[in-house]
């Protein structure tokens, strides 16, 4: 692994360069790369900047967001297969959407849709009702998150099925495409209020990479070293669900990305989080750009809910990690 390390660097820094150099000039519609920044009244300029790149950017933040938060929930959790909605944050952020679809409460804010926030108040619900019900057990641990999480995701999960139930058709096809995920912004706001989300959420989970190293080998070897592993549990946890019901917010649900990108980076960086962070960061964004490159132009003129190719590479990777786990136990 150590003598591999230089290399791998480079590969994931050439995946990197590579989701910000070329999805910005794949798509229905040529752009011209000197008439772009030599004229801002072309055509090239409007596409290429006020369309492609902010979705590009959206996309890469994202699955940057969407890779940190399934490394951190791993990491916490000490469970390969925990992932950003673990907690059940989106079942509650899309339930907050779906609500807001089905009462026609689709209005503007300083800029932001309804659906945006009542989205983004499901998930900040989800994680008070986790820690509600947690705090009602003898003892807050992992196992009791993930529960309380799991009870809290499928009770949203079946009002989000009464409400489709519901719902007339109109409402339920646009349900139905929201719950599909889609990164199709215009427009540099929704970008640049997802930077501002999330560099303090990675800044804080940066500073805090020793005690997560510390973490791995056990809570009672972290107690023992003086982490504060509750305090961190809490405020990780509220920090990734506001990250998390941010994204969902916006994009909707989009799976696998938390779960696929921190497994491949562990391979390739080891398990040292002052390496693993920035790693996933880097590659999660850029496998949401190539995700929803070909989702946008795999069926031209159409295009695709991202949510789809992320799960298409997602659903057998999961299958995949289950079978390896099956094998470890049994060994």
């Amino acid at each position: 692994m150590r003598s591999n390390f230089p290399r791998n660097k480079i590969i994931i820094l050439i995946f990197f360069l590579s989701a910000i150099t070329i999805p910005p000039f794949i798509g229905e519609s040529s752009v011209k790369l000197m008439e772009a920044f030599s004229n801002p009244a072309s055509l090239s300029y409007q596409i290429l900047f006020g369309i492609r790149l902010p979705r590009i950017a959206f996309a890469f933040l994202t699955g940057a967001g969407l890779a940190l938060i399934g490394a951190v929930f791993q990491a916490l959790l000490r469970n390969d297969l925990a992932t950003p909605y673990t907690l059940g944050v989106s079942s509650g952020g899309s339930l907050g959407a779906v609500i807001a679809i089905k009462t026609g409460l689709i209005l503007q804010f300083f800029g932001f849709s309804t659906i945006t926030l009542f989205s983004i108040g499901g998930s900040m619900l989800t994680i008070s009702g986790i820690y509600w019900i947690a705090g009602r057990s003898r003892e807050m641990n992992s196992n009791t998150l993930i529960l309380a999480g799991v009870t809290i995701g499928l009770f949203f999960s079946s009002l989000i099925l009464f409400i489709h139930y519901l719902a007339d058709f109109t409402e339920t096809y646009h349900m139905v495409r929201w719950l599909m995920g889609s990164l199709s912004v215009s427009g540099w706001m929704y970008p640049l209020t997802l930077l501002i989300i999330f560099l303090p959420v990675f800044f804080y989970f940066y500073r805090e990479t020793p005690a997560f190293n510390i973490l791995l080998a056990s809570e009672e070897m972290a107690l023992s070293k003086g982490v504060q592993v509750e305090r961190l549990q809490r405020v990780s946890f509220w920090l990734a669900s506001l990250l998390v019901g941010a994204i969902v917010a916006i994009a909707g649900p989009i799976g696998f990305v938390g779960l696929i990108v921190p497994h491949i980076l562990r391979l390739l960086l080891g398990t040292d989080h002052r390496r693993l962070f920035p790693g996933v960061v880097l590659a999660g964004g850029a496998f949401l750009v190539w995700c929803d490159t070909l989702a946008r132009t795999l069926i031209l003129p159409a295009e695709l809910p991202v949510g789809i190719i992320t799960s298409l590479f997602g659903g057998p990777f999961f299958i995949y990690l289950l079978i390896k786990r099956q094998r470890n136990v049994m060994e």
